[in-house]
């Protein structure tokens, strides 16, 4: 068994109900909570959408909206101008490129304004249950901080880990990251002494060294 299969083992049994913090009833609704939640809590997003997606569920309902008023209903949200800007234009390209239907491939979501790997790739993974393998910065700094990846970016990681994990495992993968980061793997000051994996990780195996 690889270091990665390991680490998954482990956060398997330590987060059993790890998923998707969004809350969302359609791909076009997880699209827009995705892209609302570039550095911002799933909790501050969901917040934002419960009464959102009430009054507009849909891509024809959300058409309807000027930019401004996107910003108004998502101000509460960090960068929220930029983010209002992106979905405006992305509702647009949505409804004359692809008819109002969320793509089902990669190069086809990241064409669309706002749209990276990451958001592309949740997309992928959660509404359409196509392998993908998203990063964020939980991820990142976990994937790295454990040593199961060394990329300098989000994409190189993503693409390391889809070398080191078969394909069924990616997507739980991704969630026990999260959760374990969320949870036990805090940026600053992680909780070691109550870490499952700790004993397969770099970040302790050097700390540990110096103390």
């Amino acid at each position: 068994m690889t270091k990665a299969e390991k680490v998954y083992e482990l956060l398997k049994e330590a987060y059993p109900d790890a998923k998707c913090g969004l809350d969302y009833g359609s791909p076009f609704q997880l699209l827009v909570s995705t892209m609302l939640s570039a550095q911002a809590t799933d909790k501050s997003v969901n917040a934002v959408t419960k009464d959102l997606y009430k009054e507009y569920p849909d891509l024809d309902s959300f058409l309807k909206l000027t930019q401004e008023e996107i910003e108004e209903k998502i101000k509460k949200i960090g960068l929220y101008k930029n983010k209002s800007k992106n979905i405006y234009k992305m509702l647009r390209e949505l409804k004359e490129k692809y008819n109002g239907d969320v793509p089902k491939k990669m190069e086809d979501l990241m064409s669309l304004p706002g749209v990276g790997r990451k958001t592309a790739s949740v997309v992928l993974v959660e509404a359409y249950k196509i392998p993908a393998f998203p990063v964020d910065t939980h991820v990142f700094r976990l994937t790295r901080r454990i040593g199961l990846a060394q990329g300098a970016t989000a994409d190189k990681v993503s693409d390391e880990m889809m070398t080191k994990l078969p394909k069924y495992k990616w997507h739980l993968m991704h969630h026990l990251l999260i959760t374990h980061g969320r949870e036990t793997c805090i940026a600053q000051n992680p909780k070691c002494e109550i870490c499952n994996v700790k004993d397969l990780c770099n970040y302790f195996k050097n700390n540990s060294k110096n103390k």
